[in-house]
């Protein structure tokens, strides 16, 4: 059944109130399942190198495979939502998820534990999360922001609770049990599917937005056709193997709104390279900490310390952003958080004291309350609602590949050097380039659209522009600039 037919069959909800608020809830309880998870695998990584004999390098790949696999998922995710509806997505997602902590259980090698928490566990992970956000963006308009900023207060609420949870059951019964119950914990991810009911599709949203796409390889074969071509000719039907290829590309990758639309380009890059770095302070905090003698329990606790400030940052943040005077201007904000967590790093360098480390986790988990929240809001400024499912799929997928090889490089560097400060000097580099490079981008973009409207408003009105310079002064100063919206294709 596709997506289109679901929506025809579930009651049509008004958005951004009734139902709407519920599959909020559900969307909250997802991240905090599904993103936040990753979070506690540090709690696990010296017991998983002692078991294994496995160096850091060898078992952050463990932690950067799932990671990866959650935010590259996504043209499979988007395929999934536009045949199935999110519904089933989440919910498949929740099936995957618990399987593959269960496997994990059982697994007798580091390279097991790719496959399963790996591939299987971030892959319904991936499902879960992504479907959810597609799915807040039909239910809300009016309060997206807001509804975005709250449900990544999920993710806070997965930082602050998985890693006590996860070092109290790992003092109590060892890793392979508590990931057993874990597989559990995660099979959740199909009740919260369960709430997110189809709603009724207005005109120009997924299904509707594929018949276009399909129009131009149809008409490439009507007219080899009315040529006198068969249709089993083998350079028809090469051609027709192609036109369908750059169709799924297109419908689900969205390439062609990254050559057209800059503002998503500049925006995807910047991203793709932030995360080289985002990732590092996760994985490494906790084994950081352990290594300068801080003790574990305590070590657990900072990863907890970043998620319980981010439950009270994250809805604030989203409320902010929401504001009229940022319209257009989010992605200013969003360079900021990213440039404040490169400059947080800093911390850790000067001292591994756990007073100072608590200072660390303060200020860090202030500015990632402004990357979380923003980061699909930006994305949703930049692009088409009716595209963004195909956006977020490419976005994710590219930015997935920095996550995959950023933690196993670093390790490699620490393994070396046996010096844990290259992690937060890694990070650093990543995350202040990749913000002064967002913020100097859009800032040109923004000036170049200006001049582009002053330019086309001189073509349409000339007459405005026969007289004096005097003359010309005090009507342009009447006229206010449109707002720039990072959604026009350049």
């Amino acid at each position: 059944m596709s997506q289109g037919e679901a929506a025809g069959r579930g009651t049509a909800k008004p958005q951004d109130r009734g139902w709407a608020w519920m599959v909020l809830l559900a969307a909250v309880l997802l991240q905090g399942l599904t993103l936040g998870f990753p979070c506690c695998i540090g709690v696990f990584f010296t017991d998983l190198q002692h078991e294994f004999q496995a160096s850091n390098s060898q078992t952050s790949w463990f932690p950067s495979i799932m990671v990866a696999v959650l935010h590259g998922g996504g043209p499979l995710c988007s395929i999934l939502v536009k045949r199935f509806g999110c519904r089933f997505a989440v919910m498949l997602g929740g099936l995957l998820s618990g399987l593959g902590m269960v496997s994990s259980s059982f697994c007798k090698s580091i390279s097991q534990l790719y496959l399963t928490a790996g591939l299987i566990t971030g892959l319904g992970s991936c499902f879960s999360f992504q479907a959810g956000v597609t799915v807040l963006g039909y239910y809300f308009v009016r309060w997206r922001t807001l509804a975005n900023a709250v449900a990544s207060t999920g993710v806070s609420l997965g930082f602050t609770l998985w890693p006590l949870l996860s070092q109290y059951l790992l003092d109590e019964m060892g890793w392979r049990n508590t990931f057993l119950i874990f597989g559990g914990i995660l099979l959740n991810c199909c009740v919260c599917g369960a709430i997110m009911r189809p709603i009724q599709l207005a005109s120009g949203s997924l299904p509707q937005s594929a018949k276009p796409e399909e129009e131009p390889g149809s008409r490439a074969e009507e007219a080899q056709l009315s040529n006198g071509a068969s249709p089993h000719h083998p350079t028809l039907q090469q051609h027709t193997r192609r036109t369908k290829c750059f169709q799924v590309l297109q419908k689900y990758l969205a390439f062609d709104i990254f050559c057209q639309n800059k503002g998503y380009q500049i925006y995807t890059i910047g991203v793709t390279w932030m995360m080289m770095g985002f990732a590092l302070p996760h994985v490494y905090l906790v084994p950081y900490a352990i290594h300068n003698g801080v003790e574990e329990r305590k070590a657990a606790l900072l990863i907890s310390v970043i998620g319980f400030i981010n439950i009270f940052i994250r809805p604030f943040t989203g409320l902010l952003s929401g504001h009229r005077v940022f319209t257009g201007r989010r992605i200013y904000l969003f360079s900021l958080a990213v440039l404040l967590c490169g400059l947080s790093n800093f911390i850790c360098v000067i001292s591994a004291e756990f007073s100072v480390l608590i200072l660390y986790c303060v200020i860090l988990s202030i500015a990632m309350s402004g990357v979380g929240a923003l980061t699909f809001q930006v994305l949703m400024d930049v692009v088409e609602m009716d595209r963004f499912s195909s956006a977020l799929g490419l976005f994710t997928i590219l930015e997935s590949i920095t996550l995959l090889i950023g933690p196993p490089l670093t390790g490699f560097l620490v393994d070396i050097t046996s010096d844990f400060h290259y992690v937060f000097y890694n990070s650093s580099f990543f995350l202040i380039s990749a913000a002064l490079f967002m913020g100097f981008s859009f800032c040109a973009l923004e000036k170049k659209n200006k001049l582009r409207e002053a330019s086309k408003a001189r073509l349409d009105n000339p007459s405005r522009y026969q007289y004096s310079e005097m003359s010309t002064e005090p009507k342009a100063e009447n006229q206010c600039p449109p707002a720039v919206e990072y959604i026009t294709s350049i």
